[in-house]
């Protein structure tokens, strides 16, 4: 704890750093699955190909892709931008399914309904069908957000700003207090983002917090025919 204590600024620089690095890209994952996730729902004999695609992202090595994308983009080894992106292609690879089977879930008799009010595909994507896939995707943007927060700190070894570097400081110092410190704040980040994606989504979703399916699909009818 003694360290901790005479090291509070410095662990406050890089739990802010950890931060700025890691939120972006969560939130451009979500956007950019959405349409991903509308064509793999659109075209049936396409999805298979693009959610594969998509997935693949994800077993791509953390390090040797940091150590390329600078080379493709002509970024500097330690710039922090390098993070963002390829965190950004491991959330699509996450994220790409969950839109994809979100929209997938929304009930056919709610599409039908909504075509014959006269809803335009584009409409009736943003006010039915986006809506009523938020379960699934809010559950999809919570496991991106668990693993993006964690995976920020393979930035350390490479000297990237963050919570890393307590790591890899602490490793070469022999400073087990510095790792505990590095690792608890992580946890402690992932919870806090959690809590806040399910409390968002229940002031989004209000009509998730107690109904049963059953109440949901009949409320979902009601709310189209209205």
């Amino acid at each position: 704890m003694v360290w901790v204590f005479n090291n509070l600024t410095e662990i406050w620089q890089h739990t802010l750093e950890h931060l700025q690095i890691a939120l972006p890209p969560i939130i451009l994952s979500f956007i950019i699955a959405i349409p991903l996730g509308w064509l793999a729902k659109r075209f049936p004999p396409a999805r298979g190909t693009i959610l594969t695609l998509a997935s693949l992202l994800y077993a791509i090595p953390s390090l040797p892709l940091l150590i390329v994308i600078p080379v493709l983009i002509g970024t500097g080894l330690q710039d922090p931008i390098n993070v963002v992106i390829a965190l950004t292609l491991y959330g699509i690879a996450l994220m790409a399914r969950s839109t994809a089977d979100g929209l997938r879930s929304v009930d056919p008799d709610v599409r039908q309904s909504a075509t014959a009010l006269g809803y335009s595909p584009w409409t009736q994507f943003w006010a039915v069908e986006f809506p009523l896939a938020g379960p699934v995707l809010l559950a999809g943007i919570r496991v991106v957000s668990v693993s993006t927060i964690s995976l920020t700190t393979v930035g350390g070894v490479l000297g990237i700003p963050g919570l890393g570097l307590l790591f890899t400081d602490g490793f070469q110092r022999g400073l087990v207090e510095e790792i505990t410190t590095g690792i608890v704040l992580v946890i402690v980040i992932a919870v806090v983002m959690d809590t806040v994606l399910v409390m968002l989504g229940r002031w989004l979703m209000p009509w998730t917090r107690v109904a049963s399916p059953a109440v949901r699909r009949r409320r979902n009818l009601r709310a189209v025919t209205t």
